[in-house]
């Protein structure tokens, strides 16, 4: 069964000014190393669909969301916050975004692919129930994760996070619900200086030091993350999936390379083969380094096919 690939070329529009590190050659980056390793070949395309109003609402303000969405600012930008900017553009491309994760759901839950992948901006996992941040407009991973507890009535879903920094957006908006688990590695002390001091039997945060290795992340994840999601037996698995922990990567001090990423997506993968009937929703977070980034997210492609 091959893997549903999902993006919209609205993900494309967003542009947040020169030199920001959240660009649409991100995107680009990714389709032509996959190219290249023949990967497209081996891939069902879709085009996202726009998430509803109703879909955002489940994990995000009623206020929060009708600021997004009734945008019309005459300078043609606003800052949402320091790192954060929207334009008109912004608007179609997040709806894509989160409506990535929708349709990733409903293709996996109906049993029309195992495994989903999207490829997708902007990103998600640091957007707050009731503001944007770190690059991140509305939590697209929690967006589809709800989408699986409401709609599909599922009772056990686990997210694994593996981005440099940590999903603080994920973390508070299920900090509270014991149907979800977050398990997440991230450099710390770093932005945003949060999730250590998390104590919470379902967020399993694992802060790393910089210059952490490939050997030590591997070692943090064997001893956290597999005791836990192995306890949990999750039905469902979400990966926020971003690879700017790459050495390569400038906006962060970690060291990990492909063959690392390669080797947490078989952890995951062997997890979700044993407990969630092999179902896996994968969706890009970061990764700013463009050569590290398409030749990190072919790594885990690969080992999901």
């Amino acid at each position: 069964m091959s893997i549903a690939y999902i993006h919209h070329p609205d993900c494309l529009l967003h542009e947040m000014g020169t030199g920001h590190p959240e660009r649409p050659a991100r995107i680009h980056a990714i389709e032509e190393q996959m190219k290249v390793s023949h990967l497209m070949e081996s891939v069902q395309v879709y085009e996202a669909l726009l998430a509803t109003r109703e879909q955002l609402a489940r994990v995000h303000g009623i206020q929060y969301i009708d600021k997004v969405l009734n945008f019309n600012d005459k300078s043609g930008f606003i800052y949402l916050d320091p790192d954060t900017m929207q334009t008109p553009e912004t608007k179609p491309a997040a709806l894509r975004a989160a409506g990535a994760l929708i349709q990733a759901v409903d293709l996996v839950l109906t049993h029309q692919h195992q495994v989903a992948f999207c490829n997708i901006r902007p990103p998600g996992h640091h957007a707050l129930p009731d503001c944007a941040m770190g690059f991140c407009f509305f939590n697209n991973v929690a967006i589809g994760t709800a989408h699986a507890l409401e709609a599909y009535g599922l009772r056990r879903v686990a997210i694994v996070d593996f981005d440099v920094h940590h999903g603080n957006g994920t973390e508070a908006i299920f900090i509270n619900d014991p149907r979800v688990m977050l398990c997440s590695t991230f450099q710390h002390p770093f932005y945003p200086y949060s999730g250590a001091d998390t104590v919470n039997d379902f967020m399993i945060n694992v802060p790393l030091p910089a210059y952490t290795t490939g050997d030590a992340f591997r070692e943090a994840v064997t001893q956290h993350w597999l005791p836990a999601l192995n306890r949990f037996a999750p039905e469902l698995l979400f990966i926020s999936a971003g690879f700017d922990a790459h050495e390569d990567d400038s906006i962060s001090f970690l060291r990990l390379h492909e063959e690392d990423y390669a080797w947490v997506t078989q952890e995951i993968l062997d997890i979700a083969n044993q407990y969630a009937q092999g179902r896996i929703i994968s969706t890009l977070e970061g990764g700013y380094e463009l050569s590290a980034l398409g030749r990190s997210v072919v790594a885990h492609l690969e080992v999901l096919m």
